[in-house]
């Protein structure tokens, strides 16, 4: 059989199980297209081999793709063939996991509620009772739902902040952390076990509603969890009254949640970007949903100029990350963003100076700045630092507070520099609603001492060292830049520099078999002279090597910011520069 005879037979074998009117008549004029021999006809025989060329792979952040037909595209048809396989793991693997359940969740992108609903009939068709949320919501409240209920599992179907053609699946274990090794990829064995998807038994949901097999997670859930949202406030008997805070949710499903929870939390002047606020999976006013993209705060930062703000947040679209602008009168505009490092360390520095009995920990990601490792050091408390992703730092703080040698003790906080926070125990995952609550309590806790909140993070660079970091990615398409990304890793695992920038390496760690607490990964770590650092690792997720840089300088006593500031620049500059003409020797 021919190539484009395999790969119409493919597709014709997908298009007759699709159960989605809007996937098949786009697969149908594919097909109709491939069969003319012009340009359009060539142009549709590709798509079709991209599309059929294999499967969307399933891994610990489940699923991400493109919205469209086919197995390299998220889907109706896709969806429901995860869901078996998930389903069949959870049976084989997890006690009780038909009683237990599983709780599924939504956000407000486009076909988010019927992949969710699909799921929901997926699971219960297998016998597993589903508690699915009735309308879209934050993806922290999925999370914080299955340890309330104590489910086998929880399914949030996002893409986060992705642009409007995406969407995606993220499973979360019954412990509220999302998945890790070796489930992801027991649950991609079991999907690959999976019989046609048309043939699985999917139950209407209203019959199984009444037969209590589906349980509807309505407002009162979202009131629950915004309630144990608002006691992690650290200072009850501050005031929070006239504390002006401009907010947009970017078009996605944090409003109302964020809105509810700074009223419950006594701040009384929030002002949301009337144009961002009602979800919307177009998102029309912005060209990226992601606040660290150019251009996402244009229109919050606006409002905030307009309201004389102090403060200005963001979440992206299902409200996991939170973005921060500090009031600036040097900067455009006259607002500043803050990096993730930078409010991690505010969070992080604010919550350790809160008086606290027993052991505590904070923890990050190996990419995250190592400010915060010395902001531990300096308090005292326990430090872990995971591989990157917030599963990671889920599970270690869970493994932390199972030693009996930290009995009594409590997780303080984690983040991961790409604006993702969780505060406390309540959720096991990035949190962007409870992450703006705290951080709108840091501005009044510094307004009631009689500080600005940038002043705040300067006296932290004037304790512990100025941190400036930068990150560079190359990007190399198709299988030859993949094998010059292997191979370019090789190189530098084989024949590690001993100097970068004229600085001594003083501690050289390689992941690809794991070290210390850290798992294998694809990850080269020097640690120089001085607190500088490079990291290397290719991305999980696109084409591309990341480099990382951080350089510390301390603060002379007296020191202007503004000097030390030139001086880390300079440092940061020449050890990028430095590697870089590395990692292009051989390109």
């Amino acid at each position: 059989m021919s190539l484009h005879a395999d790969v119409t037979a493919r597709a014709r074998t997908w298009l007759a199980q699709d159960p989605d009117p809007t996937t098949r008549a786009e697969l149908e004029a594919l097909l109709a297209a491939a069969e003319h021999a012009d340009d359009a006809g060539h142009a549709a025989s590709a798509e079709l081999r991209e599309r059929f060329s294999g499967r969307l792979a399933f891994g610990t952040a489940g699923l991400r793709g493109v919205l469209g037909a086919g197995p390299m595209r998220m889907n109706r048809l896709l969806v429901r063939r995860v869901t078996a396989g998930l389903a069949d793991y959870l049976i084989e693997h997890v006690p009780e996991a038909r009683s237990r359940g599983v709780v599924v969740g939504h956000d407000a992108r486009h076909l988010s509620r019927e992949l969710a609903e699909d799921t929901a009939r997926i699971l219960c068709g297998a016998g597993i009772r589903v508690f699915l949320a009735t309308r879209a919501w934050p993806t922290p409240t999925t999370a914080w739902a299955v340890l309330d209920r104590d489910a086998a599992a929880g399914v949030m179907v996002t893409a986060s902040h992705n642009p409007p053609a995406y969407n995606g699946y993220k499973v979360y274990w019954g412990n509220g952390a999302q998945i890790i090794p070796p489930h992801d990829a027991g649950i991609a064995a079991a999907i690959d076990q999976v019989d046609a998807a048309n043939k699985l038994t999917m139950p209407a949901l209203e019959g199984a509603r009444i037969r209590n097999e589906i349980v509807d997670l309505g407002d009162d859930v979202r009131a629950a969890y915004l309630t144990e949202a608002a006691a992690l406030a650290g200072a009850p008997d501050l005031d929070r009254r006239g504390l002006t805070i401009a907010y947009t949710p970017l078009h996605g499903v944090g409003g109302q949640c964020v809105e509810e929870l700074m009223v419950a939390a006594g701040f009384d002047a929030i002002h949301t970007e009337p144009s961002q606020r009602e979800p919307d999976g177009d998102f029309p006013t912005v060209a990226f949903p992601n606040p660290e993209e150019p251009g996402a705060m244009d229109r919050v930062l606006a409002l905030a100029t307009e309201v004389g703000a102090d403060l200005v947040l963001a979440n992206d679209p299902d409200a996991d990350r939170l973005a921060v602008a500090l009031p600036d009168a040097d900067a455009a505009g006259g607002y500043r963003m803050l990096s993730g490092d930078q409010v991690g360390a505010l969070l992080a520095d604010y919550l350790l100076s809160q008086p606290a009995d027993g052991p505590r920990l904070v923890a990050t990601t190996i990419v995250s700045s190592q400010l915060l490792r010395y902001l531990a050091e300096a308090a005292g408390v326990a430090y872990r630092e995971t591989l990157t992703g917030f599963k990671w730092i889920a599970n270690a703080a869970m493994a932390w507070s199972a030693d009996p040698a930290n009995a009594g003790g409590r997780f303080v906080m984690g983040y991961e520099e790409a604006l993702g926070y969780t505060v406390g125990e309540l959720v096991r995952d990035k949190d962007g609603v409870s992450a703006a609550m705290i951080f709108a309590e840091l501005a009044a806790w510094n307004r009631a001492r009689g500080r600005t909140v940038a002043a705040h993070l300067d006296d932290i660079y004037r304790r512990v060292g100025l941190f400036l970091t930068e990150q560079v990615s190359i990007t190399a398409p198709g299988s030859a830049g993949l094998q010059r990304i292997r191979d370019t890793m090789t190189r530098f695992r084989t024949a590690a520099p001993a100097t970068i920038a004229g600085h001594a390496v003083t501690e050289a760690i390689d992941l690809e078999h794991g070290a210390g607490d850290l798992p294998a990964a694809d990850v080269l770590i020097w640690r120089l002279a001085g607190g500088r650092r490079v990291i290397m690792r290719p991305s999980g997720t696109e084409p591309k090597l990341k480099s990382y840089y951080e350089v510390r300088v301390e603060v002379g006593a007296g020191e202007d910011l503004a000097a030390a500031r030139a001086r880390a620049r300079a440092e940061l500059d020449a050890l990028r520069d430095a590697h870089q003409a590395m990692v292009a020797a051989d390109a």
